[in-house]
């Protein structure tokens, strides 16, 4: 989601960005805290930048494809997906 103002910058809410809803959040300067108008979530930019750097572990593997699943006790190999193949 692009930011529409100059400034400080816009993160996605955990929360909403966990169940795949692309949210910004809001900065109270007030309160030295971001908050979402979607969900209950308010917290700290250490936070929040921890919880989207654990979710962001869903996406980690977008881009490869499993080649061998192994046998039991064996992690999966992968290989970087080429554009336009499959």
């Amino acid at each position: 989601m692009a930011q529409a103002t100059k400034g400080r910058l816009n993160y996605r809410c955990p929360l909403c960005f966990k169940r795949d809803i692309d949210m910004d959040m809001f900065f109270d300067e007030e309160k030295g805290e971001y908050y979402c108008l979607r969900c209950c979530f308010r917290g700290s930019e250490e936070e929040v930048l921890r919880l989207n750097e654990q979710y962001k572990e869903k996406y980690g593997r977008l881009r490869e494809r499993v080649v061998d699943f192994g046998a039991d006790n064996e992690p999966p190999k992968f290989e970087k997906h080429k554009a336009g193949e499959q």
